[in-house]
């Protein structure tokens, strides 16, 4: 429950985004974790963390002059959360900078137990639980009596896989209201800064079966709780564009 809860409130966010002409960006670099405590609302970002479970540590650091978010996660589980309001059929195309030290040992998409990544992203679209199924509208009334925050029905998380296929979509373990898009996989690229793009407005539709109503926040997520294992992970900042 306490794990189903985090992923749900991870897809919540509270912030704005810095508009251009031909893209929007998620100024991911510019966080400063040292600014929030724990839990504290923010205009930009909220931090999210779970009862009874220690909280993976991000610092703000440099590499070669340009900032980025280091995530440390030893059986910890937290993330960050920023606010957005874009309409994905005018900016389909998400791109971002990412590295990891290594994937999850022990991790899997597939499993509940295996639900931890070096780096995942969370992309949040609007959806009114008056759409849900009677039996969902209760489960989601039942999860909202834990937290004051609103919780996002439909979301994407990006991850980079410990073993799937890059490329492979799957129904995340603890819900269905989030789907899992393995953005890249393995350890082939590891120690590296890789640049990933893909089409959230299409990656929705093939996820979903149906059309993405406006992306609503952008979340960042290092774990390791479900396995109890150690990981680290690197974000830099995270691009909505226009197709060319």
């Amino acid at each position: 429950m306490k794990t189903t809860l985090l992923v749900l409130l991870l897809t919540v966010a509270s912030g704005f985004s810095v508009v251009a002409q031909d893209y929007l960006v998620i100024p991911i670099s510019q966080l400063n974790p040292e600014k929030y405590s724990v839990d504290s609302d923010d205009e930009q970002w909220d931090m999210q963390t779970i009862p009874r479970v220690d909280a993976t540590v991000y610092e703000r650091v440099l590499n070669d002059s340009i900032p980025h978010i280091k995530a440390i996660s030893n059986n910890s589980a937290s993330g960050w959360r920023y606010n957005i309001d874009v309409d994905p059929k005018e900016y389909p195309i998400v791109e971002w900078q990412w590295k990891v030290d290594g994937v999850v040992k022990d991790g899997d998409m597939t499993k509940k137990s295996g639900d931890d990544y070096a780096a995942r992203i969370y992309i949040t679209f609007d959806y009114s639980r008056r759409d849900l199924p009677f039996g969902e509208r209760l489960r989601y009334e039942f999860i909202r009596t834990f937290t004051r925050y609103e919780i996002p029905l439909r979301a994407l998380n990006l991850i980079w896989a410990n073993n799937a296929e890059a490329g492979t979509i799957a129904e995340n373990p603890f819900t269905n209201w989030v789907n899992m898009v393995a953005a890249e996989s393995g350890e082939e690229k590891a120690g590296k800064w890789v640049t990933t793009s893909l089409n959230v407005y299409e990656t929705y539709k093939r996820a979903f079966g149906e059309e993405p109503k406006r992306i609503t926040g952008v979340a960042i997520m290092t774990d390791t709780d479900n396995t109890g294992n150690y990981a680290t992970g690197y974000y830099g900042d995270l691009f909505f564009k226009k197709l060319n």
